[in-house]
Parts: C-alpha cells; structure tokens; sequence
C-alpha cells in the first residue's frame, strides 16, 4: 500500500509499557498460523483426581472441607502423608 506522495506506508511498530515491541508482520504471522491450523487447545491436566479414602481420611482427621481437602491433596502430588505432615505443620 501506499499514500497519496508515492512512498510505501511504513510497518506499524508498537511499544507498550511492558518492555516488548509488536510489528504488524509478526502480528500477521500469528494470525495466519491460527487460521491455517486452528487455535491452540490448552493441554489437559494428566493427573488422576485424589482418591476418594484420602479425601474422607483428611476431612475426618483434620476436620476441614473437603473441597480444602482436595485442594490440599492436590498441592502436594497426592501423597496422604506429605499432605498429613503439611496441615500439622500448619495448625
């Protein structure tokens, strides 16, 4: 494209206040990409959800919800023990 005096319009280059510069070129690319090969899908989270005598175990011994009792098993790999020792150091 160009103006009216003949010259070619310029590549937009944008600078934003967090350091990084974005050029139109790049931005195209990006767009391109997603139409040609569909937009990326997030990855799923791979690990089985906690077990549900672990769960009951937690809320019973520590006498929390079990939605914390997820949460806490979830946090640490879902390892009974590592998560007992953690909410006794906690408390």
């Amino acid at each position: 494209m160009s103006h009216g005096n003949g010259r070619p319009e310029p590549e937009v280059i944008m600078n934003f206040n967090d350091g990084y510069s974005y050029t139109k070129a790049k931005f195209d690319a990006a767009c391109f990409a997603i139409l040609e090969n569909g937009p990326v899908k997030a990855a799923k989270d791979t690990k089985p959800a906690p077990k549900k005598e672990d769960v009951d175990l937690i809320v019973t011994e520590f006498e929390i919800s079990r939605a914390q009792a997820e949460k806490a098993l979830t946090e640490n790999d879902r390892d009974v023990v590592k998560t007992m020792h953690v909410l006794i150091n906690l408390q």
